[in-house]
């Protein structure tokens, strides 16, 4: 079995571009917001469903949401947000959940800098295709795979997306 890429690495791909575009107009709440309700909604499962009693990317994704509230102080959130991390590094053998894993825990990392939110689609798009097509799959067709989910976060992002945000996050992309 080939080795399986741990993320999208085509930082040139046209799926990948128009996510960075939309994401450069919009401000960290909304991009924070945006990226930890699409993980748990479409990239959550694919943890669960591997390591169902592990509840440290849901935790995650939930000190996100307090953050988020100002229920918690960063420091708090960072802390639940690192074992997240910690998981995708233990979840070595299972492309998918650590492809996951490592998806949720960028989405939350939102919190602490906007530019996070790009691992959604590095590693969430990935771990879906990992999960629909299997990791012995082609790699164009894995890559084609993770585009239509590309596209299915840009959409989400679109639905939520504030027209002419006047405080749009300050991104220094470094991928």
């Amino acid at each position: 079995m080939p080795k399986a890429r741990k993320m999208l690495s085509d930082w040139n791909a046209p799926y990948i571009q128009s996510l960075v575009k939309l994401i450069e107009t919009q401000s960290k709440e909304t991009l924070a917001r945006w990226a930890v309700d699409y993980a748990e909604q479409a990239i959550l499962p694919l943890w669960s469903k591997h390591y169902p009693d592990d509840q440290r990317p849901q935790k995650a994704l939930y000190a996100a949401r307090e953050w988020l509230s100002g229920t918690i102080k960063l420091p708090q959130a960072k802390t639940v947000i690192l074992e997240c991390h910690a998981a995708a590094r233990e979840a070595v053998a299972n492309p998918v959940a650590q492809a996951a894993a490592r998806a949720i825990g960028q989405s939350a990392s939102t919190i602490h800098s906007a530019t996070h939110c790009i691992g959604l689609a590095l590693y969430g798009a990935i771990a879906v295709a990992y999960d629909t097509l299997g990791t012995n799959a082609a790699w164009e067709q894995l890559e084609q795979c993770a585009g239509d989910e590309c596209g299915r976060m840009l959409d989400a992002l679109r639905a939520v997306a504030a027209g002419n945000e006047p405080n749009p996050a300050k991104i220094n992309w470094k991928c």
